[in-house]
């Protein structure tokens, strides 16, 4: 019998991997299906015994080089999320497995405390929440971004924060201390303004009208607050951007970008099987447009590229934000450098002098 979805999660099944040797397939038998709604899929913890927590690249896309996710995996279940092919890496689906099996690093705090230490380190921002979000429901049992927040204030170190969640109001008083010091940037991901299409695409993450609170929390209290759409999905959530952008403005970010789909590996079959289930009038409309905008492909992985796109459609979507962007007040980017000068290692002098 081919097993009941839940409907609290964003992906409906484990898609096969491109590293499995072998897989199932599940298929309707015929048998009556059972009528009553499935109880929610557990998620389930488990350690990672990681030697090292800062990740590093060379990306021209985006505006930084080092990175902590202290989760792999994420509950908030958003079906076109791009690290979900991570999970291939450890053998597991992109599918369900990446909402349901989470790896946590709890020597976070320790490892970050010892890269810091160690002689010769230089100072650079990080961002937490690059890849899977900080504030997922997971934290609120383990605590590990608190925990990284205290390190990077105890060592006056810059750090971005990257988040759908709700829970980072819980660190507003790190966050407040780390801004009063020009040692934070928050970025709040709003992809829609529509709870319904909200809750079909990013079925566990905060509404938006509390991502909106969030931003309006952070600017009260003197954080750095910007706003990204991420992604942009053509005729599922691109009607919206004029609004998105108002709103965010007028919650209090000073700055706000976007990111067009991405599709690598795994995500093409995740993100049409979602088309089927909640759009099955738009699938051929949507998979074209973003083909359209990929040079007749489902990704395109070349840098300057796969974060924008390309074609008439790509450049129509960069004007309406360059004019939304104006009319909201937002005519050019906001992103001053964040503090270096005050990085130091507690209990020793400030590292300008140790340079002397």
């Amino acid at each position: 019998m081919k097993p009941p979805e839940d409907r609290t999660r964003g992906a409906r099944r484990n898609v096969v991997h491109r590293f499995a040797r072998r897989h199932t397939l599940s298929v309707d038998d015929g048998w009556p299906q059972e009528p009553d709604e499935p109880a929610p899929l557990p998620t389930r913890l488990h350690l990672d015994l990681a030697r090292s927590i800062i990740s590093r690249n060379d990306s021209p896309d985006v505006p930084f080089s080092r990175s902590i996710n202290p989760i792999a995996g994420c509950e908030h279940g958003c079906v076109y999320c791009y690290a979900r092919p991570g999970h291939a890496y450890r053998d597991l689906s992109p599918g369900l497995d990446f909402e349901t099996e989470l790896f946590y690093k709890p020597d976070a705090a320790r490892l970050l405390r010892q890269s810091f230490s160690a002689r010769g380190y230089r100072p650079e921002t990080i961002v937490i929440g690059a890849s899977t979000d900080p504030y997922q429901p997971a934290e609120r049992r383990l605590g590990l971004t608190r925990e990284l927040l205290d390190v990077f204030l105890a060592y006056r170190h810059p750090v971005g924060i990257i988040t759908k969640g709700g829970g980072i109001l819980r660190d507003i008083d790190l966050l407040a201390e780390l801004a009063r010091l020009d040692l934070v940037r928050v970025m709040v991901s709003v992809t829609t303004l529509d709870d319904e299409l909200k809750r079909i695409m990013e079925p566990r993450t905060a509404s938006p009208a509390t991502r909106l609170r969030v931003i309006r929390s952070l600017r009260q209290a003197g954080v750095p607050v910007g706003a990204l759409v991420a992604p942009v999905i053509p005729f599922i959530n691109d009607a919206e951007i004029e609004r998105i952008v108002l709103a965010v403005a007028q919650a209090g970010a000073d700055e706000v970008g976007h990111v067009l789909l991405r599709l690598p590996h795994e995500l093409v079959e995740l993100f049409e099987d979602w088309l089927d289930q909640h759009f099955p009038q738009r699938r051929a409309r949507v998979m074209n447009a973003i083909r359209g905008m990929r040079g007749g492909r489902a990704y395109d992985s070349r840098f300057g590229q796969r974060m924008s796109g390309q074609g008439d459609m790509a450049q129509l979507l960069r004007q309406r934000f360059d004019v939304a962007r104006r009319k909201a007040g937002l005519s050019r980017r906001v992103r001053p450098a964040l503090r270096c000068d005050l990085f130091r290692i507690p209990g020793q002098p400030l590292q300008q002098e140790l340079d002397l």
